[in-house]
């Protein structure tokens, strides 16, 4: 009888910058705050791609090679599709759906052949539940070509982006439109990117998407800021509370080895400290680093 593999680790990438920070803080005697902020610096996260790259095959190229050396298994995460954000932060994304293609494969020549998990555009599947973009079955149409070319490297592990429980209440629709993204090709989906819904929250939520899908596809939960669960009013101040919102803290370590029926990890999608947009006066823009923000999770975490 065989006996499985190892369940993969998965790669810190040690140019990151909660370690850069926690370098400066011990220059300035700060030994405490850099410590917390090493909570963050040594656990595996994930690698976002935008369309901001000049080459998406270099960036993915050198980010695997990096964790092929590691002896390591990265996360990246494809957040490029059209109108990727609805309105919401801007447009962003890919200009047009040709651009979108010819994306997608450069991305997927950049893994040649090594590990990796990639998490499929996030809010994609979500949004065209919701009803955006207008062309909402050239949207799923996109994801499920993507799907397919990612896959086609035989070496990314593929999961689509589901949203989280607090978002499409309608499981049936949303495993509807996922099933026309590609879910029975890809290895799963992803659920609570970038968001703050508890893990046995997820879990639950994931087992009825997965029932909807025939019960046996897998799922990932992004824990990265998930300890204290969500915000408890919808808005803090003028702003919603998914952005932003404070006394949150880091959530589950990253592990391949859960534990949970179904679930294949839990990942630290979102970097924690990274904002989420510059929702009230005097917070960074979407994407930067905020360390005040980052020393809250850390000291929040149990």
């Amino acid at each position: 009888m065989s006996v499985p593999p190892p369940p993969p680790v998965f790669y810190v990438d040690p140019d990151n910058p909660a370690a850069q920070e926690a370098a400066r803080l011990d220059t300035q005697g700060r030994a405490d705050d850099a410590a917390l902020l090493r909570r963050i610096a040594t656990r595996p996260t994930a690698k976002w791609l935008t369309g901001d790259e000049d080459s998406v095959r270099d960036e993915v190229d050198e980010f695997l090679a990096e964790a092929n050396l590691a002896g390591q298994t990265p996360v990246l995460v494809a957040h490029n599709v059209p109108d990727r954000n609805c309105g919401r932060e801007g447009s962003g994304g890919a200009s047009s759906a040709a651009e979108y293609h010819r994306w997608i494969r450069e991305f997927a020549a950049g893994v040649d052949g090594r590990p990796v998990i990639v998490i499929l555009e996030p809010g994609a599947v979500p949004d065209a539940v919701d009803g955006c973009p207008r062309d909402v079955s050239g949207r799923l149409a996109l994801l499920r070509d993507a799907v397919d070319v990612l896959e086609s490297t035989d070496s990314a592990r593929v999961y689509l982006d589901a949203g989280h429980p607090a978002w499409i209440r309608d499981v049936g629709a949303l495993a509807a439109a996922l099933r026309k993204a590609g879910a029975a090709e890809a290895d799963g989906f992803a659920l609570n990117v970038a968001n703050f819904v508890s893990t046995d929250e997820n879990v639950r939520y994931g087992h009825q998407i997965s029932d909807k899908l025939g019960g046996k596809t897998r799922f990932v939960i992004d824990t990265s800021r998930n300890g204290n669960g969500p915000y408890p009013a919808a808005t803090v101040g003028r702003a919603p509370s998914w952005c932003n919102p404070p006394g949150r803290a880091l959530g589950a370590e990253p592990t391949a080895a859960p534990g949970a029926d179904r679930v294949d990890a839990l990942l630290w999608v979102k970097y924690p400290g990274e904002s989420d947009s510059d929702c009230r006066p005097g917070e960074p823009e979407s994407g930067e680093w905020w360390p005040e923000y980052a020393l809250g999770l850390a000291r929040g975490a149990r």
